[in-house]
């Protein structure tokens, strides 16, 4: 029998913290505290496009779906507090999938200390359609378009598990969680360092930083063209490492040496890039005759198999 509105709502007041409060057409922000920044990030993660529903259970699509909101909040320096979420559901999604599914989402929402503020459903006439839109706060808003020359650019994660985890979804390999693959799993289950930007963010020295999800050269190009300069690249990244997609490190730049931020942060980080003055392209590699630019090796969202 396929989902009905009101059957659906029911579920997301009964299920989400802060369902139970859903009961007008709008919900309610609360007004920022002294000195800090209300910050907003919104993603929308399409069947077929994003994901296949063969392949993504859940529970994971629901964690994944919050977890990489939430990380883009972190990279700002923000800490959340809240969401809206929007569900488009073909008749493909039954009542057993949804209460999965949000059972997993009101269990992710407990553990980050976020809430439903609102949203919407609909139905369409096939697949799965997912929003979500999250809210936080930040005293120090790390942005992107503050890189300076001379700064390295580290990662907190090694790029490159998530494509190696869709690659083997595509040869046929499926989440097992009785045994789990660890590249699968950064595909399906990603588990940033939250809490890692809001710790940058703090340190003046840290003046630009991102959340990896586009690819390593395509997010590398981005710093570099908000902040109008050029990046080096490291030498030592591989091609899985470049062309990524869906890490969710914080990538960032920061004019302290890697071992001073190592020591602060008590943990490794990962050299991607040096920032130079402007160059002839925003992403510089050197090969035997010098320097060249890097393309644009990055996810593109309105590309179509």
């Amino acid at each position: 029998m396929r989902l009905q509105e009101a059957g659906v709502l029911a579920r997301i007041r009964a299920l989400l913290p802060g369902g139970a409060g859903l009961l007008d057409d709008c919900g309610a922000l609360p007004p920022a505290p002294t000195g800090q920044t209300l910050l907003v990030s919104a993603d929308l993660m399409e069947s077929d496009q994003h994901f296949r529903l063969g392949w993504h259970p859940p529970d994971l699509l629901a964690r994944k779906l919050l977890t990489v909101n939430l990380s883009d909040l972190d990279a700002s320096g923000a800490q959340p507090f809240g969401f809206t979420l929007t569900l488009a559901l073909g008749p493909e999604i039954d009542g057993p999938w949804l209460d999965t599914f949000l059972e997993s989402l009101a269990l992710a929402s407990r553990q980050a200390r976020v809430q439903v503020l609102g949203g919407d459903t609909v139905g369409r006439p096939s697949g799965l359609g997912l929003g979500l839109t999250a809210f936080g706060f930040a005293s120090r808003w790390l942005r992107r378009d503050g890189l300076r020359v001379g700064d390295r650019v580290f990662v907190d994660q090694r790029p490159g598990a998530s494509l190696r985890g869709l690659r083997k979804l595509q040869a046929g390999q499926r989440w097992d969680p009785a045994r789990p693959d660890p590249d699968l799993e950064a595909h399906l289950d990603p588990k940033p360092n939250l809490g890692l930007g809001l710790r940058l963010a703090a340190i003046p020295e840290v003046h630009a930083c991102l959340d990896l999800s586009d690819g390593l050269s395509r997010d590398l190009r981005n710093l570099a063209e908000a902040s109008a300069l050029s990046i080096l690249v490291d030498p030592g990244l591989d091609a899985d490492a470049l062309r990524g997609g869906e890490d969710y490190a914080r990538c960032f730049g920061t004019s302290l040496p890697q071992a001073e931020l190592e020591h602060r942060l008590g943990q490794a980080l990962i050299p991607v890039g040096l920032v130079v003055g402007p160059g002839s392209a925003p992403l510089l590699v050197y090969d035997e005759s010098g320097t060249r630019a890097l393309p644009d090796l990055g996810f593109d969202h309105f590309a179509h198999d």
